[in-house]
């Protein structure tokens, strides 16, 4: 029981609603850059960012503490690519906000191109979503959109409750989902997207136009600045996406990529990494013949930076993503791939790297307590801090829980608190 008090009032100090000052104390830290692990090492946070880590640190009086026992302390992780805060009921319409669908004219081919559309601007930062990831020990997201051939821009969101992204992050989708727009052919596809590259880039736009001004300053600006990320599987589909971004003169990175194990030198080479789901394995359409539990591993042995994402139901299921990196790893991909996959390696691919996905000196204190190694499933994350400051790991799900597992009271359990 003294035992039980002593880690309490422990973490009341660390949920202090000040706390963007702290010192982590004798964590195993797991810092996803060049210092790798530290055994019972420190991470000083001032004002809501890393200042310093290394053992036996000493913080300014007044700093608040906290001690690990020695546990997996991690950066916050990437929840993958998916539309959480555009999304509540997936099957509801009326709460889906990710996609702008286009019309089709009389060939089949879709008019008009859009990729001005911000979905970023329908971001709820209070979607019962957002607290489930962080449940799971997520702090950051690259929120989707692909409605069309060039879908517009998502966004790279710190699930803090903010509703600004840290970079806003254009999107390309080809393949089977996409044919109705294309004449029902993915060579259409392609000729679409390289039209509207090439007519961007036109001081005074021809009479076929794809695109409006706004889209072409959109895709322009997105072209000099930014990586498209291509949501792709077939290796014919990847090979040809190579292509076409080498002609547009463009960054890509491959999301899916169920096949791109076949072109895995070719895609190092290009510097191209891949966001993949590690439990896609079978053959599931045609355009996953050669899916492979080894994808990420044999990715990783020739050189491609490697990501995750959750192939299956990907808002509401993001917590996942470490089940996934752990079959990856069981796979052959080397255990600190596996966490680079859910925290430096999304972080430089989208641009972000500045900021997020390692603990070093400078970058946001967005930190996760471990009660055993990260990637495997058994685990879960015992404390989060968020700039510094420690958020509680609830969610409507665990009030649920705890409601319906408490004694019973006067009043239904329906409306108990």
């Amino acid at each position: 029981m003294n035992r039980r008090i002593a880690f309490l009032g422990l973490m009341a100090v660390a949920f202090s609603a000040h706390a963007q000052n702290l010192l982590i104390r004798n964590a195993t830290v797991h810092t996803a850059a060049a210092q790798g692990t530290l055994k019972g090492a420190d991470v000083l946070v001032q004002n809501g960012k890393i200042a310093a880590v290394g053992r036996n640190l000493t913080a300014p009086a007044g700093t608040a503490s906290f001690d690990a026992g020695g546990k997996p302390l991690t950066p916050g992780l990437f929840a993958g690519v998916n539309d959480i805060g555009l999304e509540e009921i997936s099957a509801e319409d009326t709460t889906v906000d990710a996609n702008l669908e286009l019309k089709t004219g009389d060939s089949g081919l879709i008019e008009t191109l859009r990729p001005e559309f911000d979905a970023t601007r329908a971001f709820n930062p209070r979607s019962t979503l957002i607290p489930v990831a962080r449940v799971g020990g997520m702090s950051f997201s690259a929120v989707a959109t692909n409605g069309s051939l060039l879908p517009g821009q998502g966004g790279v969101m710190r699930l803090d409750g903010g509703h600004e992204p840290l970079r806003r992050t254009p999107f390309i989708s080809i393949g089977s989902g996409k044919l109705r727009q294309s004449g029902a052919t993915r060579a259409a596809q392609f000729m679409l997207l390289e039209q509207a590259f090439a007519e961007a880039k036109l001081p005074v736009p021809g009479d076929e136009r794809l695109l409006t001004a706004a889209g072409r300053n959109a895709l322009n600006s997105a072209a000099l600045n930014s990586r498209f990320l291509v949501f792709v599987n077939r290796e014919a589909d990847i090979r040809e996406s190579l292509r076409m971004a080498r002609k547009a003169g463009i960054r890509i990175a491959i999301v899916g990529g169920s096949e791109a194990w076949l072109l895995a030198d070719e895609l190092a080479a290009a510097k191209v990494p891949v966001f993949l789901d590690a439990l896609d394995n079978l053959p599931a359409s045609f355009e996953q013949i050669a899916a492979s539990e080894e994808n990420a591993a044999r990715l990783h042995r020739a050189g491609v930076a490697v990501s995750f994402i959750n192939g299956n139901d990907a808002s509401h299921s993001a917590r996942k993503l470490r089940q996934i990196a752990g079959n990856a790893v069981a796979n052959g991909l080397p255990w600190e791939a596996g966490l680079a996959g859910l925290t430096s390696v999304p972080a430089r691919a989208l641009g972000v790297s500045d900021r997020v996905g390692s603990i070093e000196v400078g970058k946001t204190a967005d930190l996760v307590l471990w009660t055993g190694d990260p990637l495997e499933v058994s685990s879960t994350a015992e404390a989060m801090w968020l700039a510094g400051k420690a958020t509680p790991l609830v969610s409507r799900q665990t009030r649920l829980r705890d409601r319906y597992l408490a004694p019973a009271g006067d009043l239904p359990r329906a409306y108990q608190p």
